[in-house]
């Protein structure tokens, strides 16, 4: 009789721990974002919409190689597909190292830029410098 008595309040005991569960805040949830970017960054991934998707994702990766064009960005996709991009040293940002479709580059932040080409964006970190004179 001890046993179903002691076997009862175990399963009690184990149905109320699962009770405590914590609710995740918006700051919660923001600070989980952060780091999940910073990691993505670290890995080599950056956030891009593809498809003309209005959603960005951490999907996408991106290789830096010096060639005597300059610096080469190559951003994969993870479907196989990627869009080569040169850094330009005008102020431009970015430009297409290859294909006819040019890249158009809009500043969205102090450290960032976004990049689209056909049905692609990219958010890139970058250095903006302030045009104001």
């Amino acid at each position: 009789m001890s046993t179903r008595i002691s076997s009862a309040l175990l399963l009690a005991g184990v149905a109320l721990a699962g009770c405590e569960q914590k609710v995740q805040t918006k700051a919660d949830a923001a600070a989980i974002k952060r780091g999940e970017e910073a990691r993505a960054a670290a890995e080599g991934r950056v956030p891009c919409a593809l498809g003309g998707s209005g959603a960005f994702d951490m999907v996408c990766t991106i290789d830096r190689s010096q060639t005597q064009d300059g610096l080469i960005l190559t951003i994969r996709h993870p479907d196989g597909g990627f869009h080569r991009l040169r850094v330009a040293t005008d102020g431009r940002g970015v430009i297409a190292a290859d294909g006819a479709v040019e890249a158009k580059v809009s500043v969205i932040d102090k450290d960032a830029i976004e990049v689209s080409i056909e049905d692609a964006r990219y958010r890139l970190p970058a250095t903006v410098r302030d045009t104001a004179k």
